[in-house]
Parts: C-alpha cells; sequence; structure tokens
C-alpha cells in the first residue's frame, strides 16, 4: 500500500531531523515583509533572506513543508500535474554541508526510505557557460553516476539531451534556461554582487513503456522527447539548488558562504510511490472526491470532460480553503480577488457535472478533515472557512445561472467587445469568465473592444479631481504600478523585436499579472518570446530611471512618443521616459518614450525579473501577452 501524503511529510522531516536539520512550521501563503508579491509561490520563500545571508535563528541546518499558491497557474488546472494549492519539502544549508551530502541524503530518502523505483529515476545538471566562466556541474553529475552504479545502474551521461535520449542515459546536462537559478534569472540578467548558482532536478518516469505512447500521442510528438519535454512523460519531482557563485564586473566568482535550497513537490512523491502520474488519484483527494461523484452520479476518470471539471473544482475548493484558513476572504482587490475567482471557478465547473445546489462547503469540510492534524489553523477556523465558501458560492449562483443564459444567447459567432463588457456590467460577468465560456465552444472574445469600452466607461465615470487615466490598470496597489510601468517595457521591446508597426490594442493589470494586447499578424516564436524577456531584463538590470512631464501633443508626437493617441487629449499631455533622453530613441541610454498618465515606480530596478506566462491569439490580426513579474 502507498503511503499517504501524511506520512510521507512526516517521513521527510523525521529524516532531516535526523541529519541534524531543525523543522520549522509552514509559513502563512501570505507572505509577511515581501511587498513584490501577493502570495507564497514556493518553499524557498520565506528563507530568501537566510540564503543571502542572513543568519537564521535556529542555525544552518533547516527544513520544512511549506504551503504554496500559485495563482498564475488557475487557467492551466485541468490537467493530471497542475494545481494552483501544492506543498513543498524543503531543506536547506545556509553554509555548512554542500552537494556531497545533500545529493547523497537525497538518493537515500527517495531510493531507500521512500521506495521509488531507482530504474525509472532520471536527473538533470547543470551545463556550463565557458563565455560567463561558470564551469560545467561535473561533481554532482559524477555523485549521481557513483549511486546509481550502487544499485547496479549504468547510468550514462548526456551532453546533448534535446536531441532525444538514448538508451540507458540517466544524466543530463542543460543550459543555465534549466539548471541554474538566482533572483533574477539566467545569468546575463544577474546584477554585480547577486548570488546564484548551478541546481539539479531530479524527474520520474512511470512507466517507460507506456510513457512512451504519451509523447507520440502529444502535441510535441514531431520533436525528440527528453526529461524536459512538455508531453508530460516525465515528472519533475524536486530540484536541489546550489548557491555557488557571486557575479562580479569581471564574471563569476565562489561565494565564501555556499548554500543549499532544495525543494520537492510532496504531491508529486505521492504520485509517483502510486505509479500514477495524476496527481488528483492520490489520497488527499479521495474524500472531497467521492463527496462530488455522489453529488454528480458520475465517476471520476471515466469520461475526459467530467474528470477535467473535477480536477478544477478539487483544486480550487482546496485552495480556496487554505486561503481563508490563512486570513484571506472572497473580495475585490490582491489575494481576495483571487479567492473569489477560485470559488468561482469551482461553481462553475461543478455546474458542467450538473451540481446545482451549494455544495462548496461539504468539500471544504473533507479537506479540513484531512489535512487538521498537520495544519490545526484550518480546524481551528473550521466554521469561518465553511461560511465564506457558502456565502461566495450563494452571491455567485444567481449571477452565473442570469449570465450564461445572456452568453448563450450571444454564443452564435465570436463575442464581440460590446457583448463582453455587457455581460460585465448587468451580469456581474467578468472578462475572464466571458473568455474561458467562449474557448469551450471554440470561439473567441474582442477583447481588445471590450477593453476600450471599459476605459471608456471608467474615463466617464470619473470625477475632474479624481481623474487619471489607468490604461488597463485595475487598481494603485504596489504591484499594479509595477506591472502598469512593465507594459510600457513590454511594448518597446515588441516593437524592437517584431516591428516598429507593433501597435498596442489594449492592456489589463491586476496584482498578479500583467495582460497586453497587440496588433501582430503571427504567433510569437520562443526565440522571440526569449529576446523580448531578455530586453526588458536588461533593462530592469540597468536600472534605469522612469521620469514624467507635462508637454503639448505636437511636442510629445514630435520627440516620438508611442501610446494610444486620440481625441480624448487634450492640448497638455503626460508622456513617461524609461532612460535618459537627449534626443531620439536610442540615444543616451533612452529605453521608451510613451504617452501616458500614470502611475510608475521611479527606477527599473524595482521591477523583479519579467517572464512571459502565455501569448495567443485573441481575434484576427490581434495577439495577446500574460506575464509575470518574479
Amino acid at each position: 500500500m502507498s503511503l499517504t501524503v501524511n506520512e510521507i511529510r512526516s517521513k521527510f522531516l523525521s529524516y532531516m531531523k535526523e541529519k541534524g536539520h531543525a523543522v520549522v512550521p509552514s509559513a502563512s501563503l501570505v507572505p509577511e515583509n515581501d511587498p513584490t508579491t501577493l502570495f507564497t509561490g514556493s518553499g524557498m520563500q520565506p528563507m530568501l533572506p537566510y540564503l543571502l545571508g542572513q543568519p537564521h535563528p535556529l542555525g544552518k541546518r533547516i527544513a520544512d513543508s511549506q504551503k504554496s499558491f500559485r495563482s498564475q497557474d488557475i487557467e492551466e488546472v485541468g490537467d493530471n500535474r497542475h494545481t494552483t494549492f501544492f506543498e513543498m519539502l524543503g531543506n536547506w544549508s545556509f553554509g555548512d554541508y554542500f552537494k556531497e551530502e545533500e545529493i547523497t541524503w537525497m538518493w537515500t530518502f527517495l531510493i531507500d526510505e521512500l521506495g521509488l523505483e531507482p530504474q525509472h529515476f532520471y536527473v538533470t545538471c547543470f551545463a556550463g557557460n565557458e563565455l560567463l566562466g561558470v564551469p560545467r556541474d561535473t561533481f554532482s553529475a559524477e555523485l549521481w553516476q557513483k549511486l546509481f552504479a550502487q544499485r547496479g545502474i549504468e547510468a550514462k551521461i548526456s551532453e546533448t539531451p534535446e536531441a532525444g535520449m538514448r538508451e540507458g542515459e540517466k544524466i543530463f546536462y542543460y543550459s543555465e534556461k534549466k539548471n541554474w537559478w538566482s533572483r533574477s534569472g539566467v545569468p546575463a540578467n544577474m546584477p554585480e554582487g547577486e548570488p546564484g548558482g548551478p541546481d539539479s532536478e531530479m524527474f520520474y518516469d512511470f512507466d517507460p513503456d507506456l510513457s512512451k505512447k504519451i509523447h507520440e500521442t502529444s502535441a510535441w510528438a514531431h520533436e525528440a522527447c527528453h526529461v524536459n519535454c512538455d508531453c508530460g512523460r516525465f515528472l519533475e519531482i524536486g530540484n536541489n539548488v546550489f548557491m555557488q557563485y557571486k557575479k562580479t564586473a569581471s564574471g563569476f566568482e565562489e561565494l565564501p558562504q555556499m548554500n543549499v535550497d532544495h525543494g520537492s513537490g510532496l504531491e508529486r512523491y505521492a504520485a509517483a510511490l502510486r505509479n500514477d502520474s495524476d496527481i488528483f488519484n492520490i489520497d488527499v483527494f479521495d474524500e472531497p472526491k467521492e463527496i462530488i461523484e455522489n453529488l454528480c452520479d458520475k465517476k471520476y476518470g471515466h469520461e475526459e470532460t467530467v474528470t477535467y471539471a473535477m480536477r478544477v473544482v478539487l483544486d480550487h475548493i482546496r485552495s480556496a480553503t487554505f486561503l481563508i484558513g490563512d486570513g484571506v476572504m472572497p473580495g475585490n482587490k490582491d489575494q481576495m480577488y483571487f479567492v473569489r475567482r477560485l470559488i468561482r471557478r469551482a461553481v462553475r465547473f461543478a455546474r458542467n457535472l450538473g451540481i446545482t445546489a451549494n455544495f462548496t462547503k461539504s468539500v471544504a469540510a473533507a479537506f479540513i478533515d484531512t489535512y487538521k492534524e498537520e495544519y490545526k489553523n484550518l480546524e481551528e477556523k473550521r466554521e469561518v472557512i465553511l461560511s465564506e465558501m457558502d456565502k461566495e458560492e450563494s452571491k455567485f449562483r444567481k449571477t452565473l445561472e442570469n449570465g450564461i443564459k445572456e452568453f448563450e444567447k450571444l454564443a452564435t459567432g465570436n463575442i464581440n467587445g460590446q457583448d463582453a463588457f455587457n455581460l460585465l456590467q448587468s451580469f456581474g460577468f467578468p472578462i475572464e469568465l466571458t473568455e474561458e465560456l467562449a474557448k469551450e465552444k471554440g470561439l473567441t472574445v474582442d477583447s481588445a473592444e471590450f477593453e476600450r469600452l471599459k476605459e471608456e466607461h471608467a474615463e466617464q465615470s470619473r470625477t475632474a479631481s479624481a481623474g487619471k487615466f489607468k490604461g488597463g490598470l485595475g487598481g494603485d496597489s504596489e504591484m499594479e504600478v509595477k506591472y502598469h510601468t512593465a507594459t510600457h517595457l513590454l511594448h518597446e521591446a515588441l516593437r524592437e523585436v517584431l516591428g516598429q508597426s507593433v501597435q498596442q490594442k489594449g492592456s489589463n493589470i491586476t496584482p498578479e499579472r500583467l495582460r497586453f494586447d497587440f496588433a501582430y499578424g503571427e504567433k510569437l516564436t520562443d526565440e522571440q518570446k526569449k529576446q523580448v524577456e531578455d530586453i526588458i531584463n536588461d533593462v530592469i538590470a540597468q536600472d534605469l530611471p522612469v521620469t514624467r512631464e507635462e508637454v503639448s501633443y505636437e511636442e510629445a508626437r514630435a520627440r516620438g512618443a508611442i501610446g494610444l493617441f486620440d481625441d480624448k487629449y487634450t492640448d497638455k499631455v503626460s508622456i513617461y521616459t524609461v532612460g535618459k533622453e537627449t534626443g531620439k530613441r536610442g540615444e543616451a541610454n533612452l529605453f521608451s518614450l510613451e504617452f501616458c498618465g500614470g502611475p510608475h515606480v521611479e527606477h527599473t530596478g524595482v521591477l523583479g525579473h519579467f517572464k512571459i506566462a502565455k501569448e495567443e491569439a485573441v481575434s484576427a490580426g490581434v495577439r495577446r501577452i500574460k506575464a509575470v513579474l518574479e
């Protein structure tokens, strides 16, 4: 019988305690003293101050199981492996042990303590970068090779994994895109003084014969399969980061204090032990899944659309349960917005299953029972959690039924911007919900027109004293201001990579991401997206000043300012400059000059690391980018 999630967690923490680690409780899902992010999205996040040099009060060896929530994965949920909530098992060395101990301990824990099959196990290591003076991590690769050999497995090392795996290969060298960690991403983006280092990731192949069929029937069947292939054959179960270097003016030098940062997915361990790649078949979902099956009289796994909907419901209610348990109530702003969206999406997908009566509190209660021994705050706040779930569900059901009826009337073809805006105004349907419903029917939504109408309405509603242009900005929180500034960098970077004909068609900003629509007729290649990211992250690394000035409309155009100009602007306009301007674009470190009323950050260095999360078509000749600042 497979170990339960609670048993695996306990085994890991006990094992690390035996190795001299102080075991600490999970931090809250709402970060303390970190204004750069809304949620705790990884096990490393609460440990960052200590990885950067601050002494930990409990010593140099720490271990925990950290609750994590990634809001950017909401729309990815529905497959067999994506969840918005998860637990990260972690252990850290702050200037104590290093690669040999960490790799050996992980092997021993996974193979001996948990009982994973070594022949299904694969690892990756850092390939090095000669231009930057960072060597290949041969130490880690050769140590893994010795550990395999001790079990009678000849583990070959591959230097070109993306060309396809060959028989007997177990260890793979990848570039800094895959096997390097720093706050700013790849080595080229790191500012001087920032620490970083190679990492060694661990993968599991559930059933080699069956898994090959997974690749052959996937969208990546025309590409060579390797452990980092997107086909879903391999599941990354953990990562060992070795913070070994510091960037200097002349390259990289070794840190006087080298750190280890290990994180593994608890749920992924459980799936590997079951030899079942479906995360939703692990034990923590058993009771909640049974409740949903009884309510809809359908069985999980018997039909693709049913299974998809159940996964969304299970994930979203679990996440909302934990978030409310950490004090985040459903609402319209910041973290509260995501709790509301989770509950409402769960209700909508339950409706697809035929569940029309309130049900969320019964499923939430099952999750509380499953986790209450480890996370006692869930039991302490049981009544609050169940009450908030039920209230939010009741509030949304009337909106949902009326809105869907209206949507069905409109869904005889693609949804225009006016209809999408009416669904928001009259039925409380957020644009994300309209887009999801349209996508399910193979339709598109004119989101650019929707954003124009929404902005026009906001402009009309604004009083003269409070008037300010938001440009898709839903509020003026610190993160929204950062994302607003990032849209300007994105606009200019797209023009550099794709050509000056690229034109903004709309934007939408939440505290968790930016969405940017632009006129362009083709799908961006991976290389183009990477170029855009690199340009923006280089501007961020330069920490360029962002300045505002008021000039005449004619002067703004004469100086080359770009933006959505139309007749609503008065004689005096506000322009923002990123970098220092002496004349034309590109001179004296000038990056962009754009018409906008703000608000913006004062210098680019505060933005963090820019990453494109998704690029897609929204209508004929209009593309959309969703991006995050990490």
